[in-house]
C-alpha cells in the first residue's frame, strides 16, 4: 500500500505561513510609521522651544 499525501494539511500549513508573514510585514510597517512620527514630533518640539526668547 502506498502512502498518500495529506494535501489539506499541507495547504493549511502554507496558509498559516502566509498569514504569519503578512502579520510580520504589517507589524514592521507599523513600527516604521511609529518611529517616523516620533522623529517628527521630536523635531517639531525642539523648533518651537527657542523661537521667542525673553530679555
Amino acid at each position: 500500500m502506498l502512502a498518500r499525501d495529506n494535501y489539506s494539511y499541507k495547504k493549511y500549513q502554507r496558509e498559516l505561513a502566509k498569514k504569519k508573514k503578512r502579520e510580520e510585514k504589517m507589524q514592521r510597517k507599523l513600527d516604521k510609521k511609529n518611529m517616523q512620527s516620533k522623529d517628527d514630533l521630536g523635531q517639531g518640539s525642539n523648533e518651537g522651544a527657542v523661537v521667542n526668547p525673553s530679555p
